[in-house]
Formats: C-alpha cells, structure tokens, sequence
C-alpha cells in the first residue's frame, strides 16, 4: 500500500542474495513513513542494471553477494554520475572489507546483527549528507579510516635479526637459485654469497639450504613482494 505522506520520499534499492532478509528489511523500512522502498536485487549484476535504470537515493548494499559481490559493484559504478548513495550491510567478516567500501565510496555501514537499531538513522543521517559506522554518525571519516587500517593491517613480518639484503637472499634459495646466481643478480661475489649465507644459517640456528628453505617457507620468511 502507497505511503499516505506529503513528506519527501528517500527512495531505497536493496540488494542481498537472501530472500528472507531482504523480506525483514522491507517491513523494517515500511515503519518510516519517509522512505520508500523501490527496487530488489537479488545479486550484484543485477544491482548494477537496477541502478543505471531507478536511479534511487539510497542503495542498501550486501557485501557478499554473487554475480559480482558488494565490492565489485562499488569499483564498477561510478557513484559520482548517479544521486545513489550506498549503506554497506554487512555481518562484519572483515574490517579491512569495511575500509575498502568506505574508500570506494560507501556513505555508512550497518551491521547485520544491528539492523533494527539503526538501519532507519543510518539512512536518515547519510541523506543529510553524513557518513555513519559503527552505530552513529562520522564527523572525521578520514581519521576513522586511518584507525581501522591501523587495526587491521597484518602485523609486521617478523625477520629473525636479518638484514634486508640477507632477506632477499633467502628469498631467492626458495626459488632454488645457486650461489652463482644469487651473485649475478645482485652484481657480487660468489665468496659475498657464502658469507651472507653464513650469517643467515647462524642466525637461524640452520645447517644447510634445504633447512634454510624450509625454515623460510614455514616462517613466512619471504619479502612481501614475492609471487606478486
């Protein structure tokens, strides 16, 4: 039944793969005579067709969809073409997901286990032109982002006393290369290697490469740019 209100409708797109949530989320919304719920999508491709063609003010996005997940859908629309602004939904898997929607783009988040509490305020306060984690509005979004990044980035790789040149040498007898070779990439001595590999069995308390190698791969001992 249409909403009986002189008020300025805020429109809403939902998208989640899950009927029944969408279903709770749609007798959430139709308790605030100010919202307007206009399109369902089911998965991320067809977020994107219902986007281009409702253009609606709010977009109730589920990070973990299929068919192209939340995320993908915030890299591929360019939000600053259409008057959309999106609310993450999500069950809170990974904060480091929430700092990269945010960066993408996103205007809140709201936690699927906090969906009654402030699903209406989020949308309310994101109209106004406000963002909203963590159950209340964001004055200092970049300061916010800033801390969750701090939270969530993996801590640092642990390197045993070793010099960064010595990390780089071990790097490379995982991947099975001879003294020769080490010499050549580095532009050094074969005699330069030996005593880099020296310091480095005594450093880690190892006899020869193969325990090296091991040690290595088993301590996540590689630098951070390996097999990228």
């Amino acid at each position: 039944m249409a909403k009986t209100t002189t008020k300025q409708q805020i429109r809403v797109l939902m998208a989640d793969d899950h009927a029944i949530f969408r279903d709770g989320l749609r007798k959430l919304l139709d308790g605030d005579d100010e919202i307007t719920i206009v399109g369902e999508a089911q998965n991320g491709a067809e977020c994107i067709k219902m986007l281009a063609k409702l253009k609606p003010d709010i977009l109730l996005l589920d990070l973990r969809m299929p068919e192209k997940d939340g995320l993908a859908v915030l890299e591929e629309v360019n939000f600053d073409q259409i008057p959309t602004r999106v609310i993450v939904l999500t069950a809170a898997e990974d904060d480091r997901d929430v700092v990269r929607a945010m960066r993408l783009g996103a205007r809140g988040v709201v936690l699927k286990d906090a969906i009654v509490e402030h699903l209406t305020a989020c949308i309310h306060a994101v109209m106004q032109g406000q963002y909203w984690l963590d159950g209340h509005p964001v004055q200092n979004l970049v300061q916010v982002l800033r801390d969750l990044a701090a939270q969530t980035a993996p801590p640092p790789r642990k390197t045993y006393g070793l010099t960064a040149r010595e990390l780089e040498v071990v790097n490379l007898i995982t991947e099975g290369c001879t003294n020769k070779d080490i010499a050549k990439t580095f532009g050094i001595s074969e005699e330069t290697v030996k005593r880099h590999l020296t310091n480095i069995f005594n450093k880690l308390g190892v006899g020869n490469r193969l325990e090296l190698a091991l040690f290595a791969l088993n301590h996540h001992l590689m630098p951070e740019s390996s097999g990228q």
